[in-house]
């Protein structure tokens, strides 16, 4: 396994996830955010977090370039990136969305939102890490020889 490229597919997509994050959850979805915000935390709040958030995401995204590392087949790192990230972004919608939705009274609205922003967001990351991952030498005679 190449650590440095594990290492750098990580950074690479924390650092595409605050434009990212900021694009879908500040621009995007602003006006589904104003309808909930009785049950959202006060902004001052939320930005005193966001810097243990952020720092999380990055460990977040450590796990999530290593397992695309573990699971790497040796094919076209764009194409394997892609199923990588949409299906961790389903994981994360059917684990993750659906039972905030359950427990947070959120609309429809807002959950269709977070669903497709998972897979969507996830598979352009699981492209990027495909982008930037290369396996080591050995790594690539052992998956060309299977």
């Amino acid at each position: 396994m190449n650590f440095p490229r594990v290492a750098l597919g990580a950074v690479a997509v924390w650092i595409l996830s605050f434009g990212f994050g900021f694009l879908v959850h500040a621009v995007l979805l602003e006006e589904v955010y104003l309808q909930h915000m009785p049950m959202l935390r006060p902004q001052a709040q939320a930005s005193a977090i966001m810097p243990v958030a952020y720092g999380f995401s990055l460990i977040g995204f450590l796990a999530f370039s290593y397992a695309y590392a573990k699971g790497y087949e040796g094919g076209n790192g764009l194409q394997e990136g892609l199923r990588f990230g949409v299906l961790v972004g389903i994981m994360l919608s059917t684990f993750g969305a659906i039972w905030e939705y359950m427990v947070w009274p959120a609309s429809t609205r807002l959950l269709a939102a977070w669903l497709i922003d998972f897979i969507v967001e996830f598979a352009v990351y699981g492209m990027v890490v495909g982008l930037i991952y290369k396996p080591t030498g050995a790594a690539v005679r052992r998956v060309a020889t299977i």
